[in-house]
């Protein structure tokens, strides 16, 4: 049985993308949604009637903050669990050469049943993919969200979903 979740995290999506554009107008930092490089194959006027992805996306969102480049990927899931598949090889390919080059890198991740929404660092949910891939666990507990996340992500200063108050902490990880 084939599950739609094309829409799952559009809500989340969209707090986003308010939080960036009220960043922007504080000065305080540039983030932007990345688009999907899709190839038109057909359209009338200004309408797509026909095309296909051309290449992989790499991450939701892409910026920069206190001078270092911010590259994050935003989850949503239904479950008392975040299952590892949605978030792809590439992904995560793409994640760990941008830290590894001096990028903060991180995952915003909403369990959309308890209303709460968590900032994760990348090497969290990376390790809980490089276990999976040699047969351990396919999915991450909420709990662990609890334990091992930099925090809850709420409604402050004027920023509907302040993700960069968070963010702070993630500086001194960074090489």
């Amino acid at each position: 049985m084939a599950t739609y979740t094309g829409k799952r995290g559009k809500s989340l999506e969209n707090l986003i993308n308010y939080s960036n554009q009220v960043y922007l107008q504080k000065g305080i930092a540039v983030v932007n949604k990345l688009p999907t490089p899709i190839k038109v194959t057909k359209s009338k006027g200004t309408r797509i009637i026909n095309g296909f992805f051309e290449e992989k996306s790499t991450v939701d969102y892409a910026g920069v903050y206190k001078g270092k480049a911010l590259y994050f990927e935003a989850k949503s899931t239904k479950q008392q669990r975040f299952p590892l598949k949605n978030i792809h090889k590439h992904q995560i390919d793409f994640m760990y050469q941008a830290q590894k080059s001096g990028a903060i890198c991180f995952f915003i991740i909403e369990f959309s049943g308890y209303s709460e929404t968590f900032l994760v660092p990348f090497d969290f949910l990376h390790l809980y993919v490089l276990n999976a891939d040699k047969g351990g666990r396919k999915s991450i507990p909420y709990d662990d969200f609890i334990y091992y996340s930099v925090g809850l992500l709420k409604s402050q200063n004027g920023v509907p979903l302040d993700y960069l108050s968070l963010v702070d902490k993630l500086f001194d990880n960074v090489a």
